[in-house]
């Protein structure tokens, strides 16, 4: 079973995955969980260069670059890991780069969705939780808990961009239903968790 977590910049996802894992470990699941991008060495090093790196780029060259990053990740290590049974978790997948790079990038879905399907073998996940919060909230939130100076290169990229991102998220939502479950990011983090945790207990058991 695949399950991703996705939203926008400040919405709580490291927590909720956090929790998340907790429950898994504690009801002894077989599991893995690893991020987008990320999760090999040489995936590691694309994220550096996608959210460290001080060179400007266009949207089709990040969404390549986190395609490529992908197609690794899925070969190494979600594939095999999904092939044994385990359930993986992820800090994201490709519906972050249909968000940012597509909707809020401007860069055509049509070709995105293509190259997404060459890079992960089509493979879908089974269950998505978009933790969706707007813009004023999500940098709020950051902003108590992080120096806004050190913001990395996609989150820097301002109001309008990011608002674009929700809009594309929530966009996705519409078009999957079967997969998404939309969860409000202002509420208590132990309300939200329940949810998540409820919404996977009738996804496995169904």
């Amino acid at each position: 079973m695949l399950v991703t977590f996705e939203g926008g910049e400040g919405c709580g996802k490291s927590t909720q995955i956090k929790l998340f894992e907790k429950y898994l470990k504690d009801r002894g699941e077989n599991y893995l969980l690893s991020r987008e991008p990320g999760g090999t060495p040489l995936c590691e090093k694309i994220r550096a260069l996608l959210l460290e790196g001080k060179d400007e780029m266009c949207a089709k060259t990040e969404f390549l670059l986190f395609s490529s990053a992908r197609a690794e990740h899925m070969e190494k290590v979600v594939l095999p890991n999904l092939k044994k049974g385990k359930i993986v978790v992820l800090d994201r997948f490709y519906h972050s780069s249909f968000a940012y790079q597509g909707y809020a990038g401007g860069q055509n879905l049509a070709d995105l969705k293509a190259i997404t399907d060459y890079a992960t073998g089509k493979c879908r996940p089974d269950l998505v939780f978009l933790l969706d919060i707007s813009y004023e909230d999500g940098f709020a939130r950051k902003a108590k808990d992080e120096n806004l100076k050190n913001l990395d290169r996609i989150e820097s990229k301002g109001k309008e961009y990011h608002a674009k991102v929700r809009e594309g998220y929530l966009a996705l939502a519409k078009k999957e239903k079967e997969r998404f479950v939309v969860i409000d990011a202002t509420l208590p983090a132990e309300e939200i968790s329940k949810i998540i945790i409820n919404e996977f207990e009738k996804k496995r058991g169904g």
